[in-house]
């Protein structure tokens, strides 16, 4: 092998070697980055009347999550099997992860609790606060999102529009 084919091959070498190291980081990236969840992550049972309630699901769409949709005219047995006690209930209720979500959680919270897998029993936002998701409108209220203790205390896991 002469000279200048041992150079051309030592610059070939290098190259594929830059573009093996690159494209590892960039799948790396893209797998790190992925949610936890996957196919169906949401779902969700809310009254086909409800508007805020197709806002909310539009919401986590719109955040990367998969969402399936299941119409009820009567949510409180829904409720009641879910454990949701009345003091915290809201208009939709979903599962995503082993979570309960009671009513307009922001995706953002979703993602967290997903994340850190505290040992809850899911998140809630109590009634219809306007400026949470699906609630947008001519104000942003605060609004605590509330963590669902096991033995169905609640803790604050986040204040939104403080």
């Amino acid at each position: 092998m002469t000279k200048k084919q041992t150079k051309k091959s030592n610059k070939s070498l290098t190259l594929a070697t830059f573009l093996l190291v690159i494209s590892t980081l960039v799948i790396g990236t893209l797998l790190l980055n992925q949610k936890t969840v996957e196919a169906a992550d949401v779902v969700v049972y809310k009254s086909p009347t409800c508007g805020c309630c197709s806002k909310w699901v539009d919401h986590m769409r719109d955040n990367g999550f998969s969402v399936e949709v299941h119409d009820r005219r009567n949510m409180n047995p829904i409720k009641a099997e879910m454990g949701i006690p009345r003091h915290l209930q809201s208009c939709h209720t979903a599962m995503v992860g082993g979570y309960v979500i009671e009513g307009h959680v922001p995706a953002s919270e979703i993602v967290r609790m997903l994340r850190q897998k505290p040992s809850i029993k899911g998140l809630a936002v109590p009634g219809m606060p306007m400026g949470s998701p699906g609630m947008e409108g001519p104000r942003s209220d605060p609004y605590d999102v509330l963590s669902i203790q096991h033995d169905g205390k609640t803790r604050v896991f986040a204040s939104k529009n403080q």
